[in-house]
């Protein structure tokens, strides 16, 4: 048995509601979906039990009604995991994964600053990567802020 479906039988055995969301794409690949009432349990168990010990990176889409967020979880032999999430768009809130890694702080900014999530738990610090005089309320990358940015702009123009 491989080293992947090790971790994807661990991770349906303690959790039987990921049975079918586990897929192994590739070797050191792997991808499940999670709901955000069950993500945190998912997520420990994988950093603790499992053995994914470094996060890659936090990667946001907007995907419509819902945000969603891909956690990428690496183990040290090179294994990558990638937990997904999503959250209402129109209120869009995570809970930080600063306990589990310091460094994802700058991830979550991210998430902050252009997607427009609140990450509950994420201590106050500047805006990443946008500048501190950034027009609150714009998510450049929210599939619909372009469009309310040109009409802005129409708007400005016209007026």
């Amino acid at each position: 048995m491989s080293e992947e479906e090790k971790i994807q039988q661990g991770l349906s055995e303690k959790f039987p509601f990921l049975k079918d969301k586990i897929r192994i794409q590739r070797p050191r690949r792997m991808y499940a979906e999670v709901s955000r009432e069950n993500f945190f349990d998912v997520f420990d168990y994988a950093v603790i039990e499992l053995g994914f010990p470094m996060l890659s990176a936090i990667t946001g889409l907007d995907e419509g009604e819902n945000l969603s967020f891909i956690y990428h979880l690496a183990t040290e032999s090179g294994v990558i995991l990638n937990l997904k999430t999503a959250v209402a768009k129109e209120k869009p809130v995570l809970n930080t994964v600063t306990g589990y890694f310091f460094g994802a702080e700058i991830y979550e900014r991210e998430l902050v600053d252009l997607l427009g999530v609140k990450v509950e738990g994420l201590k106050k610090g500047k805006r990443y990567p946008l500048p501190d005089d950034w027009p609150d309320g714009q998510y450049p990358l929210r599939k619909d802020w372009k469009k309310e940015m040109l009409k802005g702009q129409e708007a400005d123009k016209n007026g």
